[in-house]
């Protein structure tokens, strides 16, 4: 093992006693006797950046998460074992398996029960007289530590870099599924897992929010390529446009517009409100630059990190803001969108999704993303 491998596991490792703490506190506050976290966003949070993925679409993955008050377990099966020991996890959990076939009924059950004969288990997915988790555990989630910070500044940066790529290679007589499979190669070359790649030719990307990419469409005069890109369970949320001519006045101010209510999303989340208030706000701003109730048509995007969306902004959602979480923030209007992944911290807003080689255009102060013109 080389001095560097070295320190990233002696990070990771001090790390994971930090969310032991974090998971064994709460335990202790709420009564709880375990934890047990089954969800693929919550292993990678628990072994700082481990991955229990083997189906990418998968919730809950090979392995889990077990904490008591004593111990600190991955539980899996016999297929998996030695895998995740080698490639997944530090020695701060001991890995309990056991043969798949016994798996397919009552997973676990005898162990857990060992482990904790009485009290209550609390889970991210509770099942058999299972509690859910304290919410302060949730919200610890969202509060990035400063290592976790690190891995997502490199997460956002190769993200970044390969949607540049992508859309520099695309040409008009590209079809939608001929652009998200250069994009889907760009990130696996990365190590990043494409979790969700859309695409939007000249003749979709008008009429649909979310268009999915279809094998029979040209992109023809201009494209959207949008990432949720995945590596350490973290997210990489961004969007981007490249055109084949030049964009019209109109076209060009609604690129303008949507970047301007994305501003104030930035303003009000610096400000650490609540997520109903932001949505309130980013509403009026819709409404201001001639565009009323086109916040309907449209989630406006909310907290990520470990999903894609851990909670999406709406009129009645409170719970607030706080610094070291992560935002990805997504205005649309018809035919435009903006989307970066961002941490909010205590003094200012950081953009991770950056790619110095892209276009940027200052908006309300604030360098943003431009379209890329290739006539």
């Amino acid at each position: 093992m080389n001095k560097k491998m070295e320190i990233e596991i002696a990070k990771r490792s001090d790390e994971i006693k930090q969310k032991l703490e974090i998971i064994r506190g709460s335990m202790r506050t709420h009564g709880i006797a375990g934890v047990r976290l089954r969800g693929v966003d919550w292993f990678s949070w628990a072994t700082a950046g481990g991955s229990s993925v083997v189906i990418l679409t998968s919730e809950a993955g090979i392995a889990e998460v077990f904490v008591t008050t004593h111990g600190a377990w991955v539980l899996t099966n016999s297929i998996e074992r030695d895998r995740l020991i080698e490639e997944e996890l530090t020695k701060d959990y001991e890995v309990h398996s056991e043969p798949w076939p016994a798996l397919s009924h009552r997973p676990f059950h005898e162990f857990i029960r060992d482990q904790v004969p009485t009290g209550r288990v609390a889970s991210d997915r509770p099942s058999e007289g299972e509690v859910a988790l304290p919410v302060d555990l949730v919200a610890a989630k969202r509060k990035l530590l400063p290592s976790e910070i690190e891995r997502y500044r490199e997460l956002g940066q190769s993200a970044a870099e390969a949607m540049t790529e992508t859309l520099s290679l695309a040409r008009p007589k590209w079809t939608e599924a001929e652009l998200a499979a250069q994009g889907s190669q760009a990130l696996w070359r990365r190590g990043i897992h494409p979790t969700l790649t859309l695409v939007g030719g000249e003749s979709r990307v008008a009429r649909f929010r979310h268009p999915t990419a279809t094998s029979f469409t040209k992109l023809d005069g201009y494209a959207m390529l949008v990432f949720c890109a995945r590596k350490y369970g973290l997210y990489a949320n961004l969007t981007r446009f490249v055109f084949f001519r030049k964009p019209t006045v109109e076209e060009t101010k609604r690129f303008e517009d949507v970047a301007r209510v994305e501003a104030v999303a930035f303003d009000q989340s610096q400000r650490f409100l609540t997520l109903a208030q932001i949505y309130e706000e980013l509403d009026r701003a819709y409404g201001r630059l001639g565009y009323p109730r086109e916040i309907l048509k449209h989630h406006q995007g909310g907290t990520t990190g470990y999903l894609s969306r851990e909670i999406v902004a709406t009129p009645d959602q409170a719970v607030r803001i706080e610094p070291n979480t992560a935002l990805a923030w997504n205005p649309s209007l018809p035919g435009a969108k903006i989307e970066d992944t961002v941490v909010v911290g205590e003094r200012f807003t950081e953009v991770l999704t950056t790619d110095p080689k892209w276009p940027t255009q200052m908006i309300e102060g604030c360098k943003r993303p431009d379209l890329l013109v290739r006539p």
